[in-house]
């Protein structure tokens, strides 16, 4: 099973990748965990990922897309795996179906952990870290709109696009993702 899992920033993806993971027996691929993997094993394109990440610069899609692009070779991927945290561009998006496509390995299902703003809010603001400030917030939420409305009209298109009510206790909410995912294999 090949699935990719979207969802802005208090959606409890995290919570959800989990138990998709261990569920499904799936690898893993968190954009965040892979790049400070990559810095530490010394890669070139880890090297080149930690020179923009000490920066606190955004790695730009060739260096990430290059980081996929090896771990999707990796041999616990062929089994099948979970994207977490890309594609988050149209650019990642086509790189990612041109990879698959090479490797003939389509994408099964594309998960949107869907909940509403003002709930959002309350969830960020109730972890109580320091850059969870309600500017920041509004900030951060503004920026996955902005970058994710395209990408699931592009998964719309595709057929691939499955939203779940992302509110709810955590067994509830995985209990609507492992009923879409039993449906979609």
């Amino acid at each position: 099973m090949r699935i990719i899992f979207i969802g802005p920033p208090g959606a409890g993806k995290g919570t959800q990748a989990e138990k998709i993971v261990s569920n499904y027996r799936l690898a893993h691929l968190s954009t965040g965990d892979m790049l400070r993997a990559a810095a530490a094993e010394k890669t070139e394109i880890g090297l080149l990922a930690e020179k923009y990440m000490l920066s606190g610069q955004f790695v730009p899609d060739d260096v990430i897309i290059g980081i996929i692009s090896d771990r999707l070779n990796s041999l616990d991927c062929k089994t099948g795996f979970l994207l977490d945290g890309f594609p988050r561009t149209l650019p990642q998006a086509t790189a990612l179906d041109e990879m698959l496509q090479k490797n003939k390995t389509p994408l099964d299902v594309v998960l949107e952990l869907k909940v509403p703003d003002q709930e959002l809010y309350r969830r960020l603001a109730e972890r109580g870290r320091a850059d969870d400030k309600p500017e920041v917030i509004h900030n951060r939420l503004s920026v996955y709109t902005e970058q994710t409305a395209p990408l699931l009209q592009y998964y719309v298109k595709q057929l691939l696009l499955k939203t779940i009510d992302g509110q709810g206790s955590v067994d509830t909410i995985f209990e609507r993702i492992k009923e879409v995912l039993d449906k979609s294999v």
